[in-house]
């Protein structure tokens, strides 16, 4: 089919390789437009999206809005068979969603209607659910709330972190996705209206949630530590050599049954042993600012830590 791909980071990368591997006429790519980068910000970065379709030899678009006769007429001129959008960025239009002849699908990171929005899965992770998953949804004008055409489900391990997970269902919704607009080519994708129960918003992560203060149980502080690695990173300050530093807390498993005094820290073999209201999480993997990630072993024999907060 004649398809307009639209995506942004890394997680969408997968799903345009494989549509165009299973055959598909890629006729553009939407994405977001180049960013500063470089420790000046002086240096414009395009979009991982952007530079695979350009190795491809796919015509990158990267308009800053979509809500204007112009985009909406140049989206329709390319005469594609349906829009494909997986983390693009951009909110679409009607003049959008019906310019193509089948619409547009999304593929989107969690079992819906769970986790609607922006970050499903750091915040499936954050909330400790036990499973999420991978969906193809046709879009309308809501907020991830169109009917569902496929999907995935997929365990979510005591210890797995939010990059590992985003990795896993990156793979996952490539598959999906060919295998959906298979089914849309043959005339056999079926729609199913998405329930009116269980209903969750994945807000944006805010930097301020990375701050862990320790005041909660040792589960619901592992949650946040993984579903928040490696981005933006949970951290807490650590008196180290007679002062404070800012360290992220990159890796860590549970012992509900160890009890030491809240934020209050030891170790053993396992790593860096902290109190928390019941209970301890064990940081087998930090970070300072400035340094490396290291493993806690390794990072208690050159800082050991006096305390956290």
């Amino acid at each position: 089919m004649r398809i307009i791909f639209m995506g942004t980071p890394d997680f969408s990368v997968p799903t345009l390789l494989a549509l165009v591997e299973h055959g598909h006429e890629i006729v553009a790519c939407y994405s977001q437009p180049p960013r500063p980068a470089g420790r000046r910000g002086l240096e414009l970065k395009k979009s991982p999206v952007h530079e695979a379709a350009e190795k491809l030899g796919i015509e990158v678009r990267t308009p800053t809005s979509l809500k204007n006769d112009e985009q909406a007429q140049a989206f329709a001129d390319l005469n594609a068979d349906v829009a494909v959008v997986v983390a693009y960025g951009l909110l679409l239009p009607e003049a959008i969603l019906s310019g193509t002849e089948y619409g547009c699908y999304n593929g989107h990171a969690s079992l819906l209607p769970r986790w609607r929005g922006a970050a499903p899965i750091q915040r499936a992770i954050m909330a400790g659910d036990s499973h999420t998953g991978m969906m193809v949804m046709k879009m309308d004008k809501g907020l991830d709330t169109g009917d569902i055409a496929m999907g995935e489900r997929v365990a979510i391990g005591e210890n797995i972190t939010a990059g590992e997970l985003h990795d896993t269902l990156s793979i996952l919704g490539a598959d999906l996705m060919t295998r959906a607009m298979s089914a849309l080519e043959r005339g056999s994708l079926h729609l199913k209206e998405q329930p009116t129960e269980g209903v969750e918003y994945a807000a944006k992560i805010d930097k301020a949630e990375a701050h862990i203060d320790f005041s909660l149980d040792a589960q619901t502080t592992h949650n946040l530590i993984r579903g928040l690695a490696p981005f933006p990173g949970a951290w807490c300050e650590m008196h180290i050599a007679g002062k404070w530093e800012r360290v992220k807390l990159l890796r860590s498993i549970v012992d509900p049954e160890l009890e030491i005094a809240q934020a209050k820290t030891t170790s053993d073999e396992r790593g860096l042993v902290i109190g928390c209201a019941s209970g301890a999480v064990i940081i087998t993997t930090l970070q300072k600012a400035g340094s490396k990630a290291m493993a806690a072993a390794e990072f208690l024999r050159g800082a050991p830590v006096e305390g956290v907060r």
